[in-house]
């Protein structure tokens, strides 16, 4: 999930053109979930939670659950620079309701192999009784999570989320990461207009995992693609955490792949030495936003050359990524790495600072209701910070955020209804390099 370059807006004209994605849904307006993959609806764990008659004009508080410990705790540095940055510039633009906003509590998530973790900093934050929380990273860490959390009213808004099992899930549930569909696609359609016929996929068995595979499956498939090892309903997953992968490696380049796909978290620091030491070509691998990272310092030069892999979201342009790593600095005293998922998370705490301008109140419930109609679901004046927004706001106008994450304004999932997605090429150190951008819609 590191991002090493500027991504830009252009669309790739090669191989992959915009998605038109289908996605189910009830109602309109993020106000109940979508239906379960049984027909069935699901039902929303924040079904009795509603805006107040008389909102709150307390000073807005923001928790957060954003990986600390774990396999996921290189993605804290950029998300909590992402969310403090932001409250910095709400403060400096008078804060919300002429009141400062603070983050407290700031909770571990850890990552889905200890989920004691993530329950523990959901009643952190539900004992808190703060109205918005930002976070998790992981999507299955917030499916352990999202109940607690949103069926006490706590609106969870997730910078980096994107498994599909999530879309529509709770009214009070956001996410400003495009979900898998998204991202599968795009993924399935490169490997295959790379000219792969026969993909193998070595995938963990985590919610994250499954559910990309399932998508790139599916766009493989759809343009004549055939997968030969670690399909859909094979059985061939490996649990995460896994630390050695002969068997799995070996059983997939029997299967003779085209091409393969890595779809794991740390688990591919040992899946990648092992498909070098088994001959495989590595020009014929891709990975996602899960591993597509900085490798220079964990593999022998040019290892990875010519693998690819793609990444949601747009890149912090040079002078936002200027501002985080001051941030970083500042406030930890160490050097920020990476920017993955740091302009999502900076967007979801203006959104929902945004939301209670809009509404009049810093209550969960007003701040609920109000998010859509501030990302421009309703449409409005477009604006990009929170200083031009909410001065729109105080002048009674309409708005549409447009902030530096590149979505769309949320969907009636609560989804954002376009987002970009970056595809990077491997050179000889190892590190992802960008080379063009998609737009994605979820229709």
């Amino acid at each position: 999930m590191i991002r090493t370059t500027r991504a830009t807006s252009a669309l790739a004209v090669a191989g992959v053109a915009a998605l038109l994605l289908a996605a189910c849904s009830t109602t309109s307006g993020g106000s109940a979930p979508s239906e379960s993959a049984s027909g069935g609806a699901k039902k929303d764990p924040a079904a009795s939670c509603k805006a107040p008659d008389n909102p709150s004009t307390d000073a807005l508080k923001i928790g957060t659950i954003l990986p600390l410990t774990g396999s996921l705790a290189y993605l804290n540095p950029p998300a909590e620079s992402g969310v403090g940055l932001a409250v910095e510039d709400i403060n400096a633009a008078g804060g919300v309701l002429g009141k400062d906003v603070s983050i407290s509590p700031a909770t571990d998530s850890g990552d889905s192999n200890d989920m004691t973790v993530s329950s523990a900093a959901a009643t952190k934050l539900v004992n808190a009784k703060v109205p918005v929380a930002i976070g998790a990273e992981s999507s299955s860490v917030t499916l352990n999570v999202i109940d607690q959390l949103t069926s006490n009213c706590i609106v969870e808004i997730s910078p980096a989320n994107t498994a599909t099992d999530l879309s529509g899930y709770s009214s009070y549930y956001f996410r400003t990461a495009p979900p898998d569909s998204v991202q599968g696609s795009a993924l399935g359609q490169l490997v295959t207009g790379d000219g792969n016929a026969k993909v193998a996929f070595l995938v963990f068995n985590d919610t994250y995992g499954t559910g990309l595979r399932n998508s790139v499956q599916a766009a493989v498939e759809a343009s004549g693609g055939q997968v030969v090892y670690g399909g859909k309903g094979k059985g061939q997953e490996f649990p995460p955490g896994q630390t050695t992968f002969s068997s799995e490696v070996t059983a997939a380049l029997d299967s003779k792949p085209d091409a393969i796909v890595v779809l794991a978290f740390d688990e591919t620091k040992s899946i990648i030495p092992e498909l070098k030491a088994q001959n495989a070509d590595m020009s014929k691998i891709y990975m996602s936003d899960g591993n597509t990272a900085d490798y220079s310092k964990d593999f022998d030069a040019g290892t990875l050359t010519g693998a690819q892999g793609t990444i949601p979201g747009a890149s912090p342009k040079d002078d936002l990524k200027k501002r985080f790593a001051e941030f970083y600095k500042t406030s930890s005293g160490k050097t920020l790495a990476d920017y993955s998922y740091a302009a999502e998370s900076y967007d979801a705490t203006v959104l929902a600072a945004l939301a209670a301008v809009k509404g009049k109140g810093t209550d969960s419930g007003t701040i609920q209701a109000n998010m859509a109609a501030v990302s421009g679901a309703d449409g409005g004046t477009e604006c990009s910070t929170f200083k031009e927004c909410s001065s729109l706001l105080g002048d009674g106008k309409d708005i549409h955020y447009m902030g530096p994450s590149g979505i769309g304004p949320f969907d009636e999932n609560n989804d954002p209804s376009s987002a970009y997605i970056g595809i990077y090429k491997f050179d000889k150190d190892n590190k992802p390099v960008y080379q063009s951008a998609i737009q994605g819609s979820v229709k």
